[in-house]
Parts: structure tokens; C-alpha cells; sequence
């Protein structure tokens, strides 16, 4: 293509990976090892009210407010039971330290269907390749279990960095990281202003991963958004 790429950074979740399960019910399975019987659809409620609530009061983690993302995940998890009518605090805080190691294995996460074929032929193709994803430093050892970890050079994370997307400096570290001028590189995600615009901005490539029928914004030219990540490789075959 014209496009002359060298480096392709990607997003991970709902990208490459997603939950086996909405969360409710991971939550609601876990709850009932303790005889407690929740509904999944309260709990996925709760739990969008709880983690807006937390990212609100402490963005990216907590990790500008002293908080490990440990802890930060104990508050969401801990409060989408409260919310749910649960108050004992040992259960509460046995719940919070499981559901953190769930969420840390192919236990909850999935490889999304072609995203491996794909990434193994971007690596063949000779492409540099690297994660730049709003996620907490579990996210090495998550790769890792999926098997897609040994795709890519760097694993950039919000948590480590101290920067989430749409901020353009967790993408200009990317670029220094692979070695590359922003018009060499392009990224790969599933959100439009945190990944596509957010990419767009630093000067990069990107692409927007979305299904037929999602949301349409009218500033992404047709050419960039992937239907499915099987699309990708006919647009920058080098």
C-alpha cells in the first residue's frame, strides 16, 4: 500500500481479546460460592454505576491518587455487591481478591475470532507491533495466557504509563518505543474517540474496528474501518 507502515499498535479489549460472559454473571457465580443468590442483570447494573462512579472519583486506576490497581478493583467489585444488598465485609473482601485473579486468565477473557491469524500474519509481513490499551498492569500475563503476548515488542499500559487513551502521550510513547514517526505507524481499536480520533491526532494511521450496523460516525472515511480484523491486512499489505 501506500501507506508505508512500520509499526502497528492495538488496542486489546474488544479489539483482540473480550469477556467470555457479561460481567454480572462472573459476579453472580462468584457470589454464589458464598450461598448468595444475585441476579446477573442487577449486578451488570450495579457494576456500570460502581466502576463509573470509581473512574470518576480516581481516572486511570487510581494510579495519580496512591491506589494500586489491586485496590482500586476491590472498591468496584466490593461496591457493585453493596449495591447488589451485600454488607458483610469479610465476603465482600473474599469476593473483591477472587474476581481480581479471574479476571487475570482465559478463565474470563477470549481471544476474539481471527485476531491471532491476523497479528501472526502482520508479524510475518515484517510489521513492529506493540499494545497501547487503558488497562491495569494484569494485562502482561492476560496476553500471556491467550497466547498473543509474543506478538509484540512493548505492552503499553494506562496503569504503567500514567496516561489513558485519548491522551496522545501514551501513543507518543509507543513511537519512541518502536522507533517510528507517527505517519509510519497506524492503530488498531474498537473506539472512535480513544483509539481512532485519539490516533489521528499524534499524527498516526488508524483503524477502526466495527461491526456492521455499530454507530456510525460520519468523520471515518470507509477505508478505515475494519469490519472484522480479517479486513486489515488487504489495506496494508506492504
Amino acid at each position: 500500500a501506500m501507506l508505508r507502515l512500520r509499526l502497528l499498535t492495538w488496542d486489546v479489549k474488544d479489539t483482540l481479546l473480550r469477556l467470555r460472559q457479561p460481567v454480572g454473571e462472573s459476579y453472580a457465580a462468584e457470589a454464589r460460592a458464598y450461598g448468595l443468590q444475585l441476579q446477573p442483570e442487577a449486578l451488570s447494573r450495579s457494576f456500570r454505576e460502581a466502576y463509573g462512579a470509581q473512574s470518576r472519583c480516581f481516572p486511570n486506576y487510581g494510579r495519580g491518587q496512591g491506589l494500586s490497581s489491586q485496590q482500586w478493583w476491590g472498591n468496584v467489585v466490593k461496591q457493585t455487591f453493596r449495591l447488589s444488598g451485600v454488607h458483610e465485609d469479610r465476603v465482600l473482601m473474599l469476593m473483591a481478591e477472587k474476581l481480581y485473579h479471574d479476571f487475570c486468565s482465559t478463565h474470563n477473557w477470549e481471544v476474539l475470532p481471527g485476531a491471532a491469524e491476523t497479528l501472526s500474519r502482520c508479524c510475518q509481513c515484517g510489521f513492529r507491533m506493540g499494545v497501547v490499551s487503558n488497562f491495569d498492569n494484569r494485562l502482561e500475563n492476560i496476553l500471556s495466557q491467550c497466547n498473543l503476548r509474543h506478538h509484540f515488542e512493548f505492552v503499553l499500559t494506562s496503569e504503567d504509563v500514567g496516561f489513558a487513551k485519548p491522551d496522545g502521550r501514551i501513543f507518543e510513547k509507543a513511537l519512541r518505543l518502536g522507533g517510528v514517526p507517527p505517519e509510519q505507524a497506524a492503530h488498531i481499536g474498537d473506539d472512535y474517540t480513544r483509539d481512532y480520533r485519539a490516533a489521528r491526532a499524534v499524527g498516526m494511521h488508524a483503524f477502526l474496528l466495527r461491526a456492521a450496523g455499530q454507530g456510525e460516525e460520519p468523520e471515518v472515511p470507509p477505508e478505515h474501518v475494519l469490519p472484522t480484523l480479517g479486513h486489515l491486512l488487504a489495506l496494508i499489505e506492504k
